[in-house]
């Protein structure tokens, strides 16, 4: 079966994104290819791009926002984010931050495509702890 290029396979799984330019899409796509090994990521490395760009996106606030159409005009860049509350009479937004850790990947794990993404790492990417190797010295 012929792979998918990387532009195809992000409409294929971010079909939210429809109404975001091609040439927006290619952009992120190309600033998400040095964050990818093609080599760790093998088959699937355009999937992983795709994911990581959809990620991206999703956090800019682009594509579809969970509150709806009213949502949108009113906290469309929350539309990635964990949102805990939103207000209408003198406006008021929380965001539930309490899982972020910029020390880790918790990051990815904002939107459903970042947590795919890991997904993904996790099954192709072989940690340096796992990879074999030796102890560490007495």
């Amino acid at each position: 079966m012929a792979q998918l290029n990387p532009l195809k396979t992000f409409r294929l799984i971010a079909p939210e994104f429809k109404d975001v330019k091609d040439s927006e899409v290619r952009a992120m796509l190309e600033l998400c290819e040095p964050l990818v090994s093609k080599k760790r990521f093998g088959q699937v490395y355009n999937q992983a791009i795709a994911l990581l760009a959809a990620h991206r996106l999703k956090l800019a606030g682009k594509g579809e926002n969970p509150l709806g159409a009213e949502g949108s005009s009113k906290v469309n860049a929350a539309s990635g984010f964990g949102l805990a509350s939103v207000s209408e009479g003198s406006t008021s937004v929380s965001f539930n931050t309490a899982n972020m850790n910029t020390n880790d990947d918790s990051w990815y794990a904002l939107t459903s495509y970042g947590m795919e993404y890991l997904n993904l790492r996790r099954i192709y990417v072989m940690s340096i702890v796992s990879a074999g190797g030796c102890c560490w010295p007495l």
